[in-house]
């Protein structure tokens, strides 16, 4: 790969021949086979694919939680594999922000102390006043000295929506963001994020197996056996759910995604 040209300019995230492979001996398990994306800066995609297609692995891999077996990272330009444990989770911390489906709040702490705890672990000065302006973005500025406990599912993600913001990453990686919440607060958080995309060029990449919440994203990426099995651009949840049913039908190796 040394002196070739793999990203562009205005790409959030490049994946390049990546593959991920778990246990050795007679019965690895190779998670994802050969996969190559790009992805445009200010663009919303959501990831889906059936059980066991890859999509975690790849999300993984992607924002570095994970190590890929072979195959390089780009996020802004900037490749993420290869690094010590410690040098990538310095990279995390600067470029990178996380949704879970599980909201990852500390108890202990406010609404405010949550949101810039992660300026704090980078080692910056917490900002305040970006923080607050954040939370009114997210609607709970009246709310920025409660903790966890005292407020709704739905607004706890928007907490871990805005702590995401906070350091302005290159890219937010969201894994089933609306999992644990019902119908109602599920729509509000996906248009936040969508939100975030289209109006203050954020940069968001969403796990999901939901075809509604597949439908608020710019494009999807299926995959299928670890490999990349086509995308969608301007997705509705009617014909995201009739890809998914014929995922499993057959996989036929796909083009570089992005290209």
């Amino acid at each position: 790969m040394a002196g070739q040209d793999i990203t562009r300019a205005g790409e959030a995230l490049r994946l390049v021949q990546v593959s991920k492979t778990y246990g050795s001996g007679d019965h690895p398990v190779r998670a994802l086979d050969d996969v190559s994306v790009s992805l445009a800066a200010g663009t919303f995609t959501a990831i889906m694919g059936p059980s066991g297609s890859g999509k975690s692995t790849f999300l993984q891999c992607a924002a570095g939680l994970d190590q890929p077996t072979e195959g390089r990272v780009f996020i802004d330009g900037a490749e993420l594999t290869g690094g010590s444990e410690t040098k990538v989770t310095k990279f995390r911390r600067q470029r990178i922000g996380f949704i879970f489906q599980q909201f990852n709040l500390l108890p202990t702490l406010t609404v405010l102390q949550n949101v810039t705890l992660p300026l704090r672990l980078a080692g910056k000065k917490a900002d305040r006043k970006r923080a607050i302006e954040i939370l009114g973005r997210v609607g709970l500025r009246e709310r920025i000295d409660h903790r966890p406990a005292e407020l709704s599912g739905g607004q706890q993600q928007r907490v871990a929506i805005a702590r995401a913001l906070v350091t302005n990453p290159s890219v937010i990686f969201a894994d089933e963001p609306t999992g644990a919440l019902d119908s109602r607060s599920a729509r509000n958080v996906l248009a936040l994020l969508a939100e975030a995309v289209h109006e203050f060029g954020q940069t968001v990449v969403m796990v999901t197996h939901d075809p509604v919440a597949a439908s608020y994203a710019d494009s999807v990426i299926f995959l299928a056996d670890g490999r990349l099995a086509g995308s969608l651009d301007r997705p509705t949840a009617e014909a995201v759910a009739e890809r998914m049913t014929h995922l499993g039908d057959q996989v036929a190796p796909y083009a570089a995604v992005g290209e």
